[in-house]
């Protein structure tokens, strides 16, 4: 039913596409009510109580296309000593070549070896590829950077991008929503005035967090009226338009937050882009943080971190002893995390550390792809509150898991975790779709319109109902319950221990559906 993994990462197969279409159904297959899939693949989605599963078919680099091969214009190896301004020099000297008609320079290629890290290595120029002779623990034949010191105290390894946010608003741009709803998956509505906007234009489109709307959803269930407040918890989302008629624009990807009128007024602007870089890659790497003792925090927080950045990826990196995250999102679209391993950190089992795949503010549609993480406390988790959506955790597995893969807080939308397995779990919930009431700073509602999809919790999975949207769980393994660290309703539950779900994979169908 589902695309091998490995055919996804070489680019043998376009992912979901004849998989699907050429599904034979067992005797034992069943569909879920609110999805139904027909011999060629297409599909239906059923409403019978009102809440509709989210679309993921555009996540990923590109909205999920095929990761690039880019070919190698510069080859360097170690050195003695510290290696951060040897890499830094031949990296910019590839982000200075001229692009080639795909729009990429090329990719620097580091030769087997250990190279010494004492700072932080900056790939922020468009079309530069990093990438090393392979991930595994034999410097003979694969590319290791060793990470040493602490200076600057819990620095990066490699960025990937520049810093930046979704503030830049081009002057005279901002114009209202017009629909009185525009529901969860829409692709297109309707302004006040479009005609500061074109095709191919960035826009932010913003759902302010008002008081009407904050008392709908109960000020995000925490019971204490300061944790959630009006500018806190704004709706936010980066898009692409893709077409404008009259005043009704259409975009790129799908809303997973409803637009309604008669809570808040939404409104979007044309964002100017600034710092923001593209087609960036690292591949084939193994970072190993120098760290004294498991418990030790004194050291590099983070391998990879991706900020202010539209259609990267990250592909057969393996990541050790971080303190805070493997690999780290901010203030990205369209990435694609594929084949990587975040390990064994190196940290405090305290808030603020082992998020081994964390998607944190600005996080949007994002795959997670055929990674493992160990030893984390929240191993696979959008840590963005209300500007994080779209995130996909696709055919991921997390050993020894010390808290639960979660929207971590404050209203993170459109999270899914589709053929997830969590193996032999130190903790009662593995996978929590719902509240975290008053944990952390008032952490409410972390997770909503969100789907746990064919997915194993060797434990419990926590799937909650909040005030004006959905969780579900469809044919997932474990014990499935609303019984989750605050009481609150349960969320939509289906299929429990029953295989044969089809589709096997929901990111892979939907990604089926659109590509068609």
């Amino acid at each position: 039913m589902s695309v091998s993994r490995r055919a996804f990462l070489t680019g043998a197969a376009v992912l979901g596409v004849g998989a699907v279409s050429a599904c034979e159904h067992s005797p034992s297959a069943w569909q879920s009510r609110l999805l139904g899939l027909a011999a060629d693949g297409t599909l239906t989605y059923h409403e019978p109580d009102g809440y509709r599963l989210p679309d993921f078919g555009s996540v990923g680099y590109r909205g999920g296309q095929q990761l690039p091969t880019v070919e190698t214009v510069s080859t360097v190896g170690p050195i003695d000593g510290d290696n951060t301004a040897h890499l830094q020099s031949a990296i910019d000297e590839v982000a200075g070549m001229p692009r080639g008609p795909q729009g990429f320079r090329g990719a620097l290629e580091l030769r087997p070896g250990t190279y010494r890290i004492k700072g932080t290595l900056t790939l922020a120029g468009n079309g530069v590829v990093l990438r090393g002779a392979g991930d595994g623990e034999d410097p003979e034949t694969n590319t290791i950077l060793r990470a040493v010191g602490n200076s600057p105290s819990g620095r990066d390894v490699i960025v990937v991008g520049n810093k930046g946010t979704w503030d830049g608003r081009v002057p005279n741009t901002r114009t209202k929503v017009t629909d009185q709803l525009v529901p969860l998956g829409s692709t297109s509505l309707t302004v006040a005035d479009a005609g500061a906007l074109g095709e191919g234009d960035a826009v932010v489109i913003v759902h302010p967090d008002g008081p009407t709307w904050l008392k709908a959803i109960d000020r995000g269930g925490t019971e204490d009226d300061t944790s959630w407040k009006s500018d806190d918890v704004p709706v936010v989302y980066l898009r692409r338009i893709v077409e404008v008629s009259g005043n009704r624009i259409t975009i790129d990807a799908p809303l997973y937050q409803a637009l309604d009128r008669s809570l808040t007024r939404s409104y979007l602007y044309r964002w100017d882009e600034a710092g923001l870089s593209t087609d960036i890659g690292v591949e084939k790497l193994r970072i190993d943080i120098d760290a004294d003792g498991r418990k030790d925090r004194k050291h590099a927080a983070n391998g990879i971190r991706l900020m202010n950045l539209r259609d990267a990826w990250v592909r057969d990196c393996t990541i050790l002893h971080f303190a805070k995250a493997g690999i780290y999102t901010t203030y990205t679209t369209q990435a694609t995390v594929a084949g990587c391993h975040a390990l064994d950190p190196a940290a405090p089992m305290r808030p603020g550390y082992r998020y081994n795949f964390d998607a944190e503010q600005g996080s949007q549609q994002i795959l997670f792809t055929d990674c493992h993480a160990s030893e984390g406390r929240h191993s696979f988790v959008a840590n963005g509150g209300s500007s994080t959506s779209g995130i996909v955790f696709h055919r991921t597995t997390a050993t020894g898991s010390r808290a639960s893969s979660e929207g971590h807080r404050r209203w993170s939308q459109g999270l899914l975790f589709d053929n997830h397995q969590e193996i032999r779990p130190r903790v009662a919930v593995t996978i929590l779709l719902g509240s975290r009431g008053a944990y952390g700073t008032g952490h409410g509602w972390s997770a909503v319109n969100s789907v746990a999809w064919n997915t194993g919790a060797a434990a419990r999975l926590v799937v909650q109902r909040p005030p004006t949207a959905q969780n579900f769980a469809i044919g997932c393994r474990g014990r499935v319950t609303g019984n989750g660290p605050v009481d609150a309703p349960t969320g939509y539950r289906e299929g429990t221990g029953r295989p044969g779900l089809e589709p096997a994979s929901l990111y892979e169908a939907q990604h089926a559906e659109t590509t068609r």
